[in-house]
């Protein structure tokens, strides 16, 4: 880091804020600088916690908490109010009526004064005290149950800091303390994880006191109804039934209203069942009530799957849940004394550099700096103790492209501005190009994000690109993909203005394809040729489609002259994927991912570039379980645009429509 004296003297000064302000005083049993809600100072000198820090919604506890304030004491309330002596029995009444007030309204109070947890660093058990990302989470989980709403919330770990122990047991606090009859479902990616889970609250019970029951009862487990997964807390009447995505079919008709899905991006996916399934199976009962509840959490295990795509829908806003990711420098254990701040302040590299600028203290910087060390691959540390949701995603694996380019891509990804079918006279054959027009379907396969452009005509402006899939609903799909490569004449980059995307007969596909590709003025019409050349079924003389579709489409891709090609064989039509052109394209796509080399609009572009990666044999394909139709059309497409002749300004007579707003990228700038 080259910094000057002056930036290390901030860096310095910053970083003793950062260091008070995270040892600032955290006591929950009193109060002071708990992380819900805004407290009022009330003192009652006889009280066993004489100093307390209440949350301000106390005060609307009339009777109990404003009576005391007026007293001053627990005695002079027993005196005046309650007109009795002030003896040891009624003082002790009082401070458990007060107890009891106070839980409802105070988690943190309740969980260090009455919860006893495993300590990790020692063999016995300590209070529950929040440490700092456990209080982070609460306070997101307290917002939504505070106002009222149903709690949702999907969480992406780093490592372990109890996150799962804090959901689990803000779910026992609500059983509780706020609601009988309320009852819960546990799953986890492993029966025993599940039952680790539930373990948390048998623990809890065990140590939990009676007088804070209704009933005064001893709060204990016990089967319900001779299930063996489903225990029922006496004196609560709330069940907790434990289950895992081994055996998601034990939880149904559970009647749940609170819901701990547990290691989600673990849940296996095989033909019978999928995590979609199991979370639905699992929180299908779950209303939408105040104080009903679902989170979702879990450690990264790649890009792709079900988990880390509804993080992604949580960070845009588009799930009924809140996304929350704490980095590993939140952490309390992370961190190593540093002797010459300014020395180190120094020396960070720029991946250090980021850290600081992220939130991280010199001395989380010192121990990332040691830990680092036992890795050969800085990625795989990254891995373990991501920084932000990003690195939480990455790992070790053969993933081909760069998970950090390819968040940089959804950036201009939106919603398509109309949707429909493009039409001709007919649906195939020379008629099927004649009369084009646009319809607005609501169920139509073809998004747009741009019409053809009117105001100007360009030659060579818009290429389409045919990825051809299978016909049954199982099979992949068929993508018709736009391109628009104006800015391009003016050193920018193309884009994405439309697609189609569905299953269709193969010749049906053709002619859609060139209705589109001439409905955007007569646009090179690139096509995936293999499919075709190879497929001889049903009668349909397949590989003469390409040399049809040539006779009334004069703007399709060859990968040889024309004049060649009908000297010779008709297959070499189209864009011929073989081993070494698969390659080359795969290798483009990188570099443009790596230079903004093309604007995308459509976020599963976006989601097949993570899930493609580099097979054990060496072939590239999408993981297991996903597609890739999309992202070919995307290889396929950037490699011709930029292979192609420049578009060329053929019209410059002004027309009512305007010329688009240039797309801007790294590249453009």
């Amino acid at each position: 880091m080259n910094a000057t004296e002056e930036e290390i003297k901030a860096i310095l000064v910053e970083n003793d804020r950062r260091n008070h302000q995270r040892s600032a005083p955290y006591h929950p049993e009193t109060g002071e600088g708990a992380a819900v809600g805004e407290r009022v100072v009330l003192h009652l000198p006889d009280a066993p916690i004489p100093l307390q820090y209440i949350p301000r919604e106390m005060l609307d506890e009339v009777e109990l908490v404003q009576g005391l304030r007026r007293c001053g004491s627990l005695a002079s309330f027993i005196e005046k109010e309650l007109g009795r002596p002030p003896c040891t029995h009624w003082k002790e009444e009082i401070w458990r009526r007060w107890v009891k007030v106070r839980i409802r309204y105070d988690f943190e109070f309740w969980a260090v004064m009455f919860v006893r947890i495993k300590d990790k660093m020692g063999d016995g058990d300590v209070p529950f005290r929040l440490n700092r990302p456990q209080r982070k989470l609460l306070v997101r989980l307290e917002s939504q149950r505070r106002a009222r709403k149903p709690v949702r919330l999907i969480l992406l770990k780093a490592r372990q800091w109890g996150g799962s122990t804090l959901v689990q047991l803000y779910m026992a606090w609500i059983q509780l303390v706020h609601r009988k009859n309320w009852h819960s479902v546990i799953c986890a990616h492993l029966k025993d994880a599940a039952a680790h889970i539930k373990g948390i609250y048998t623990k809890l019970l065990d140590n939990y006191p009676a007088w804070l029951m209704p009933d005064g009862g001893a709060p204990r487990f016990r089967p319900y109804e001779r299930t063996g997964n489903t225990s029922v807390i006496e004196g609560s009447g709330s069940r907790v039934t434990v289950s895992s995505a081994e055996t998601p079919e034990s939880v149904r008709g559970s009647d749940a209203v609170m819901a701990h899905l547990s290691e989600v991006a673990f849940w296996p996916r095989t033909r019978q069942r999928s995590p979609e399934s199991l979370v639905r199976a699992v929180c299908g009962s779950v209303a939408l009530l105040p104080d009903s509840l679902i989170v979702m959490e879990s450690t990264a295990n790649g890009t792709g799957n079900y988990f880390h795509q509804e993080c992604e829908r949580a960070k845009r806003g588009e799930s009924d849940k809140e996304f929350l990711f704490v980095p590993w420098y939140d952490i309390e254990m992370y961190a190593l004394p540093v002797d010459d701040p300014a020395a180190f302040a120094a020396s960070l590299d720029d991946y250090e550099t980021t850290l600081w600028h992220r939130g991280a203290t010199l001395e989380a910087i010192a121990w990332y700096r040691q830990k680092r060390k036992e890795y050969a691959d800085h990625a795989d540390m990254m891995a373990e103790y991501p920084s932000d949701d990003v690195e939480a995603f990455n790992h070790s694996g053969e993933r081909v492209f760069d998970i950090r380019q390819v968040q940089r891509l959804r950036e201009n990804c939106r919603p398509p501005d109309r949707v429909g079918e493009v039409y001709g006279q007919k649906a195939f054959g020379r008629e099927s190009l004649q009369e084009l027009r646009f319809v607005n379907e609501p169920a139509g396969k073809l998004q747009v994000w741009a019409l053809p452009d009117d105001a100007v005509r360009v030659s060579g402006r818009y290429i389409v690109v045919v990825d051809i899939g299978g016909r049954s609903v199982s099979a992949d799909y068929s993508v018709i993909v736009v391109f628009d490569r104006y800015w391009q004449m003016y050193g920018g980059v193309p884009e994405v203005v439309a697609q189609w995307r569905g299953h269709i007969d193969h010749d049906l596909l053709a002619w859609k394809a060139a209705q589109i590709a001439s409905f955007y003025h007569e646009a090179l019409l690139v096509i995936e040729s293999n499919t075709l050349e190879t497929e001889h079924t049903d009668g349909e003389h397949t590989e003469y489609i390409l040399d049809t579709l040539s006779d009334a489409y004069s703007h399709l891709y060859a990968r040889a002259s024309s004049e060649t090609i009908r000297s010779s064989a008709p297959s070499r039509w189209g864009f011929h994927m073989n081993r070494s052109t698969k390659t080359l394209i795969i290798n483009h796509q990188i570099q443009m991912l790596r230079e903004s080399g093309y604007v995308e609009r459509d976020l599963l572009a976006c989601y097949e570039h993570d899930v493609f990666e580099r097979k054990p044999n060496g072939s590239f394909g999408a993981m297991d379980g996903h597609h890739d139709d999309i992202l070919i059309t995307r290889c396929i497409g950037t490699y011709i645009c930029y292979s192609e002749p420049l578009p060329v300004i053929v019209d410059r007579v002004p027309r009512a429509r305007r010329h688009p707003s240039m797309p801007l990228s790294e590249a453009t700038m």
